[in-house]
């Protein structure tokens, strides 16, 4: 079952992690070992989290690595619905394997 409208890790971030703690991007991007600018990127969904990133993100806020790209694929996903028209698409017929 998909989810309606799931969040951008960025999101997920800022609501869970850094505003009820108090912590500044700029805090995470330094435990991080990344740059303010790259963090934030990442923090407004204008950049994915990337696999380096994922593993970042494990050892400062906890989480596996594949849940962050998950949470990622999750979003990706449900934005390609909203966008991509499938209605042009036809299934290719294979010889079963």
């Amino acid at each position: 079952m998909s989810m309606h409208n799931p969040p951008h890790p960025g999101t997920f971030i800022s609501g869970i992690y850094l505003e009820p703690n108090n912590v500044s991007g700029r805090e995470l991007a330094q435990a991080l070992g990344v740059s303010a600018s790259t963090l934030s990127r990442v923090l407004n969904g204008s950049s994915r989290v990337s696999p380096e990133m994922a593993l970042r993100l494990s050892v400062a806020l906890g989480r596996s690595p594949e849940s962050w790209l998950a949470m990622q694929d999750a979003h990706d996903l449900w934005v390609a619905r909203q966008h991509v028209d499938l209605k042009t698409v036809g299934r290719l017929q294979l010889a079963a394997a």
